[in-house]
Parts: structure tokens; sequence; C-alpha cells
């Protein structure tokens, strides 16, 4: 069928010519280089045509986004006007805490109390006249806890009729009996105490109404049986003994008995 059309076209070229047509060969007898030549004209293919791939590449991921920080706290409203003619102040600081003086960091408690002086509780009664008794207790220091944390004291019997007054230092010892009996924190308590005194009386010779006691220092021993009534504020029966044990020429001795009320810092 190409062969027709080839010699188809030949015919038409030559009669636009002005010539006579001519007539076309039958398809058997065109020349053997001729089919040869159409043949290969039909059958090879036209070369492939490349085209770039034009196309961009895809983006990369995206990552998402934070999510937003949460809003602020709104702010408390405002407080209402005050009345007109009215001006708040704001509320004073707080008083600081109390503050003890250095000397008064040691101290533990201070009692006071009366005692009939020179009783007849083991001695024989001479001398008159009431005693003021006053003594401070301090903390006790560590040191004095292998011996059951007794607290050092120091204190007096100032007798007020002129006769014997002394002063007393030493250690004290304290046990609770019962607590809580009627209040929380009250308690039942005994004392001890034993340390030594000086005294103002008389030695060796002394008036028929003064007591011969034979040396200027002492022993001293004392015991109170007290009701703690808070964890500040006690009431005790007292009594308190000096002598010096038949250490000297003359051992009349001084016992004196009473009651004390106590105040704890």
């Amino acid at each position: 069928m190409s062969a027709a059309l080839l010699a188809a076209t030949a015919g038409s070229g030559r009669a636009a010519s002005g010539g006579v047509p001519e007539p076309a060969p039958a398809l058997g007898l065109l020349p053997a280089a001729s089919a040869s030549t159409v043949a290969v004209v039909a059958q090879a293919p036209p070369p492939p045509v490349i085209v770039p791939d034009t196309t961009p590449p895809p983006p990369p991921p995206r990552m998402a986004p934070p999510p937003p920080a949460p809003p602020p706290p709104a702010p408390p409203p405002p407080a209402p006007p005050p009345p007109s003619g009215i001006v708040l102040l704001p509320p004073p600081p707080p008083p600081p805490p109390a503050m003890l003086p250095p000397a008064m960091a040691f101290i533990d408690e201070f009692k006071v109390g009366g005692l009939v002086h020179d009783t007849n509780l083991g001695d024989h009664h001479l001398e008159t006249g009431t005693d003021v008794n006053l003594e401070v207790l301090f903390k006790s220091p560590a040191f004095l806890s292998i011996i059951g944390s007794p607290r050092p004291h120091l204190g007096g019997d100032i007798n007020t009729s002129g006769n014997t007054s002394s002063g007393y230092a030493g250690l004290t010892w304290r046990a609770d009996l019962i607590g809580n009996l009627i209040n929380p924190g009250d308690s039942i308590f005994v004392t001890g105490s034993l340390g030594g005194a000086i005294h103002d009386g008389y030695i060796d010779t002394a008036p028929r109404t003064r007591k011969r006691l034979g040396s200027r220092v002492l022993f001293r021993e004392s015991a109170e049986l007290g009701y703690q009534i808070t964890p500040t504020f006690s009431v005790a029966a007292f009594i308190d003994h000096i002598s010096n044990a038949n250490l000297g020429r003359h051992n009349a001795g001084d016992t004196n008995a009473g009651g004390r009320v106590g105040i704890k810092f």
C-alpha cells in the first residue's frame, strides 16, 4: 500500500508539470531497489523523544508547631474603693519575737518563797523570824547528763528578824511523778538538792538566843514537793537545812521550812 502511494505521487507530479501522465507501473514491476527503500522507510520507527522530568521534589514534612503557652493567670480583682473620707492604711508588721538578754538565756527558773526560820524539824529551835527565800535555777549543761542532768542553782535565805541569813549554791535534781493530773501539761513533782552555804551567824560563841553553827561554810540540802500548774508556773512545799556534818567544834544546824512559787522561762 505504501508503494501505491509513491507511484500515485510520482504520476501527479508529472501531470502538474504539463506532461502526459504516464501510466503507473504495476506494483509487482517496481525495481527491487525501490521496494527495499520503501520498506526501510516504512519500518524505521521515529527516535523516542525524551522529555526531562521537571516536576519539583516534594517538600520535606513539616513539624507540628508547639502548643501555645497557657495564658497567665488573671490578676486579682482590685479592692473596692473605701468610702469617702476614710483612708485604709496597711496593717502594721508583726512584732519581732521576744529576745531574752544574754544572761537570761541561761536561766531556767526563778523561785521565791517564805520560810519559817529555825524550825523544830531535826534541830533545837532557838532563833526566830521569817526567811525570804530567793533562788535561780540555770539550765543543765550537757556535761552534767552523766549524773542525771541536775540544774545548777544560786540562792539565799534572808532572815527578816536580824538572825542568821545565808547564801548558797549547788545542784538540783527534779522528777515528775504524775502528769496531766487536772489540766494538760500539769504534774506533781519532787526536787532534791545538794550544795554548800555561807552564813553571817555565830560559829563557836553566841548569845543565848543565837546558834553556834561551828563553821562559816556549811553543807546544805533541800527537798521540795510541788505542783506544776502550767508549763510556766508552779507552787511547792519546801524545806532546807544547813550544818557542818559534825566536822566542827559546834554543829547546831539550821532548818527552815515553808512554801515557794516558781516561774520558768
